[in-house]
């Protein structure tokens, strides 16, 4: 992997030699491969799979499977991410959410959610009653955002395409907002080659003051007591551990310690001189993508709210699915019909299936809409959702077996 000079000389300093030759060791070995389980419509566990150490719902896979192919993944049974992201369960399951003064019922902000892993990673641990406000600034990586979280399908999460800074006027306040904030992507090196190439020492100094910019606007919409969630999937100290310091001094905020195991192989701070509690987490020492995260509290004492959000409405621009609403009859698919179905094919469903919008399902669990008009279906399955191949598989890729969770 042939990386800027730049980047070679800053992250050795920062790192140090030893630490550095094992991550460009690791940069030529193969990205792992992980899944997380939707425990809400997936209560199995994948048979003979490595879990993810720090997010029971994590699992690596030997290879990288056709994901395209599977039904399930379509429908929302599991999301593919890689396992360094999953941190952030361990972080909302290490803090004390259920709290007499939050009512146990709390507003989380996820500001910059696209593509959505993390979003969906933050509904699964939230205590019941909760809302989650999945935030994208650009129009078309929102919608991706609004797939995502539709097929994830668990309720009270709200999808906008706002900027921070609208936020910050519509007045809504949060119990906590993760700011995965822009970067200047070096954790996306293995990952994506393009990555490498709009690297630059210049993108670097861009990418910490916008971040700042964003952290102004965040901790105005955050409760006393409340907690922000920081992190950038990239390793220089200007993105992460002086962006951390200067929200420690600028807003007297508290740089929460999560509890870790040695065998994580979790790298702490690299700026010396800088002790708080941060994470980093570091090809060659974890299994996973490069990730720097960290949790810092809000001076104040926490107040019992309203979850209610409706004041949204007239202030932000929220996205919902144009999917028909409402309880529809179930029919079950094959393998082959759930894909023609995935590619917005119509089907001739069963004679005796009722005429109008019914819900097809595959291994019961729901895909999408169909308008039943008798001789046919016509498909109802959004166009931006649809598998664009014409070469279709006869058999699904085994990604998970059942095994039920008992």
């Amino acid at each position: 992997m042939q990386l800027p000079k730049d980047f070679i000389r800053e992250t050795k300093l920062v790192m140090g030699e030893e630490r550095f030759n094992r991550f460009i060791e690791a940069l030529d070995e193969d990205a792992p491969v992980s899944i997380r389980l939707n425990p809400n419509s997936f209560p199995w566990r994948c048979q003979g799979k490595e879990e993810v150490p720090w997010c029971p719902e994590g699992y690596y896979l030997e290879g990288r499977p056709q994901f395209t192919f599977d039904p399930l993944f379509h429908a929302g049974c599991y999301y593919v991410q890689e396992a360094s992201s999953m941190f952030v369960t361990h972080i909302l399951r290490s803090l004390e959410l259920r709290t007499e003064s939050l009512e146990s019922k709390l507003k989380v902000l996820d500001l910059c959610a696209a593509p959505g892993g993390k979003s969906t990673a933050i509904r699964t641990v939230l205590p019941e009653g909760s809302v989650l406000v999945s935030n994208e600034p650009i129009p078309t990586r929102a919608q991706i955002l609004l797939e995502n979280i539709t097929k994830w399908g668990w309720p009270n999460c709200i999808v906008t395409n706002n900027y921070p800074r609208d936020f910050r006027k519509a007045k809504v306040k949060f119990d906590i907002i993760l700011c995965d904030v822009p970067c200047s992507g070096e954790g996306m090196f293995r990952k994506d080659p393009n990555a490498i190439s709009e690297w630059s020492l210049q993108n670097v100094e861009k990418c910490w003051r916008l971040q700042r910019e964003i952290v102004a606007d965040a901790w105005e919409c955050l409760n006393p007591g409340g907690i922000l969630i920081y992190s950038t999937c990239t390793y220089n100290i200007k993105e992460n551990e002086e962006n951390v310091r200067w929200i420690m001094e600028e807003y007297d905020a508290e740089a929460i310690e999560i509890p870790t195991k040695s065998e994580w192989g979790i790298t702490g701070s690299l700026l010396e001189g800088f002790d708080a509690p941060v994470y980093h987490f570091i090809p060659g020492f974890t299994r996973g993508e490069g990730l720097f995260i960290c949790a810092l509290r809000k001076s104040g004492e926490c107040r019992a709210e309203n979850v209610e959000l409706s004041t949204l409405n007239s202030k932000l621009k929220i996205l919902t699915p144009n999917l028909p609403q409402g309880e529809q009859a179930r029919i079950d698919l094959s393998y082959p019909e759930a894909l023609k179905y995935l590619r917005g094919e119509a089907l001739v469903l069963p004679s005796d299936t009722p005429r109008g919008i019914v819900t097809v399902t595959y291994k019961d669990f729901p895909l999408g809409p169909m308008k039943n008009i008798g001789n046919r279906a016509n498909n109802l399955y959004p166009k931006p959702w649809r598998i664009k191949t014409t070469h279709l598989p006869v058999e699904p890729p085994e990604i998970v077996k059942k095994q039920m969770n008992k």
